[in-house]
């Protein structure tokens, strides 16, 4: 168990610093310590995405009775992946720590003391942060010693919701360079919505209706049937995601009513005289460099 802890504390923490350096010596590129940092935290959140899906996948697939079979990639993963969601926290703060500094540079104000960035960062991600917090001091100890080896199947199908982790982390980089109006930012954000809605949203519906398979009972009366702590789990980890994929809906509507604006342009500015300005040289319009 300790051996597993060790391996996921040093693998991603070093994933991060190692992407770091690449991107901020590797000749061609020489990115600056603010793009390399939220480049690199991008990219380890990606490849624990993926590397909790394929458990997720192997887990599910490899159990025919969903409550008795048992794999040994589900607590051995569970080990492995706790160090992350630690590290992530520190991650997030960095992001948050050179998105700071840049923003006072451009607003040519004083750097803000540490104090204020951390009360400052919490205030933001503080939902990211609890969650974070939660997976750690809840859901690991349930998974790992609760569950007493059962439910293995549902334990791989929650891994699954990492699937739309990958489209996340794109999705925020591209917004952070100010690529909202490319056709790869639409592509992605129509791929995350979707994933997100299956992956994080129904996945819990899903998992009532699974059991209720199994024991052969109505999905309305699966809540009934299971232990109150499966309930109020289920429902205090489904609640984030609900909200996070309403923020996703908004932006999505925001990106998409913009695109119509955008379209619906030249024909109101025929009429104008033929006096106006050139767009900018660098192709972003302040509308929408401001935005996000």
């Amino acid at each position: 168990m300790l051996s597993i802890l060790a391996a996921g504390s040093i693998f991603f923490p070093g994933l991060f610093l190692l992407s770091k350096r690449f991107l901020k010596h590797a000749p061609g590129l020489k990115w600056s310590e603010k793009d390399a940092v939220i480049v690199s935290s991008r990219l380890v959140s990606s490849v624990q995405a993926i590397m909790a899906s394929s458990a997720g996948y192997i887990i599910a697939c490899s159990c025919e009775d969903i409550i008795e079979d048992q794999h040994w990639l589900t607590s051995s993963y569970i080990l492995f992946a706790v160090p992350y969601f630690v590290y992530d926290i520190y991650a997030m703060f960095l992001c948050h720590w050179y998105k700071l500094q840049v923003k006072d540079h451009e607003e040519e104000s004083e750097a803000k003391p540490m104090r204020s960035a951390i009360s400052g960062y919490l205030r933001r991600e503080f939902l990211m942060v609890l969650h974070h917090v939660v997976m750690v001091t809840v859901c690991f100890p349930v998974s790992v010693f609760w569950r007493q080896g059962k439910g293995d199947y549902f334990q791989g199908v929650m891994f699954l919701a990492e699937l739309s982790t990958p489209s996340v982390c794109l999705g925020k980089i591209l917004i952070q360079y100010k690529q909202q109006h490319t056709l790869l930012h639409k592509v992605n954000g129509a791929l995350m919505l979707v994933t997100f809605f299956i992956c994080r949203v129904l996945l819990f519906p899903y998992l009532y209706y699974a059991y209720g398979r199994y024991a052969s009972i109505p999905f309305y009366m699966v809540p009934l049937s299971v232990p109150w702590q499966c309930n109020a789990g289920a429902a205090l980890l489904m609640a984030p995601q609900v909200y996070w994929f309403s923020l996703i809906c908004r932006g999505a509507f925001r990106l998409f009513t913009r695109a119509s604006r955008h379209k619906a342009a030249p024909s109101s500015k025929d009429s104008e005289p033929k006096t106006s300005l050139l767009p900018p040289a660098n192709g972003y319009s302040p509308r929408e460099t401001d935005s996000h």
